[in-house]
């Protein structure tokens, strides 16, 4: 007969046919024993779904309580026992709210709102609110849960229409229940004007809403709603024209630097960015971007017109031999200049590089240290963690790992 450890290689991959016609009572002994390899006691957690045995549950308990387990095996095993009501004192215990690891304040939460506590409400709904998916998820299930039980009018009851994360839901709770969003839009709140936005539902209440309040972030958000559901490039650009099209000025930000950060981050920014930024994406048309394998070949000859020896280029992610992002690496000297391919930008922190006249003979444009430090406000553009507006030299030379 295989052994569990057979049927889960090291590979990762499982056979879980056989893994479900092992008997239930040897999968829980081999998750509570933490000498196994907690990637395998994981994925037996999964294979106990739907036939625990009653008389495991409270050594599997005790490998939930046990701060120094794995997370992942403890997530897995909180999912596994989420109608346990024995486990509500110790999750409501103050000692969970110091807890940390990937994932497992949230895991703890949801818990929560699955078992059933009021009390988890408010955090939930700050959970939902987060700008992380994984997170909003995680206050979703457990604010649904709460809904469920108690109903929507009972929960809301628990929180407080003055915290931004508290009217999302109930923003949510009203798209949910059949009721109009589109008077959210006029949120002061941008992340809740944004919720809004993606839950609209009916192309002429917006319509009639832009002939009432032709002006605004309001007016923004009821244009990005509408072309949301129409992909009516035509109509929205008319609206735009209407409104006088709107978009946040930015001193020392000229149009070709404009064009180029928009397209790249525009549509895929923060919530919190101001909604303009947005329009303007879906309103103007996207910069012409060179073969990439041509302009950093360019760029290689300018700099050796410039009599210095540069390396072949490569890209950040080879530079960086990890990530992503939007330049090319020249090294040349012991120093490095950067090719953008978001458009002809170059540039090296060594703002006076002998190459920079003989890049802009060729056509490139130096990005000089003023340039570069302009930051291009109400743009929220996730790096290394954080969203928030970045400056130019960030959005153009991009790297992520």
């Amino acid at each position: 007969m295989p052994t569990i450890d057979s049927l889960i290689p090291e590979g990762g991959a499982r056979d879980t046919a056989a893994l479900y016609a092992i008997e239930p009572d040897a999968l829980a002994d081999y998750v509570v024993d933490v000498r196994n390899a907690w990637w395998r006691r994981r994925i037996c957690v999964q294979a106990l779904a739907g036939r625990v045995p009653e008389a495991q549950v409270p050594a599997l308990l005790d490998r939930v309580r046990d701060g120094g387990d794995t997370g992942e095996v403890r997530i897995a095993l909180l999912d596994l026992l989420r109608d346990r009501a024995e486990l509500l004192p110790w999750l409501r215990d103050e000692e969970r709210t110091r807890e940390s690891g990937y994932r497992m304040p949230g895991t703890l939460l949801k818990a929560r709102g699955l078992l059933g506590d009021r009390t988890a409400a408010r955090a939930l709904a700050t959970l939902a609110f987060s700008p992380w998916r994984h997170e909003q998820q995680l206050g979703e299930d457990g604010l649904v849960a709460l809904v469920e039980r108690y109903g929507s009018e009972a929960i809301l009851a628990e929180l407080d229409e003055d915290r931004p994360e508290d009217r999302a839901f109930a923003v949510w709770m009203r798209y949910r229940e059949g009721g109009d969003v589109i008077p959210c839009l006029a949120d002061p709140d941008r992340g809740v004007a944004h919720a809004a936005h993606e839950l609209a539902t009916d192309p002429d209440g917006l319509r009639a809403r832009l002939a009432e309040e032709p002006a605004g972030e309001a007016a923004v958000w009821a244009v990005l709603a509408l072309h949301r559901i129409t992909e009516d490039v035509g109509e929205t650009r008319l609206l735009d024209a209407r409104l006088g099209h709107p978009r946040v000025e930015v001193p020392g930000l000229d149009e070709e630097l404009r064009r180029a950060i928009v397209h790249e981050y525009a549509a895929g920014c923060g919530r919190a960015s101001d909604p303009r930024w947005r329009l303007e994406a879906l309103c103007t048309e996207p910069p012409v971007r060179p073969d990439t394998a041509d302009r950093t070949a360019r760029a290689a000859a300018a700099i050796a017109a410039a009599g210095l020896a540069p390396k072949p280029p490569v890209s950040c992610w080879e530079y960086e031999q990890q990530g992503d992002g939007t330049y090319y690496v020249i090294e040349c000297d012991g120093q490095e200049v950067r090719v953008s391919t978001l458009g002809r930008f170059v540039m090296s922190h060594d703002h006076a590089h002998p190459a920079c006249p003989h890049l802009e003979q060729a056509g490139f444009r130096w990005i000089d240290q003023e340039t570069a430090d302009t930051e291009v406000t109400d743009l929220d553009v996730y790096y290394f963690g954080t969203r928030a507006p970045r400056d130019v030299d960030t959005l153009l030379f991009y790297w992520q790992d």
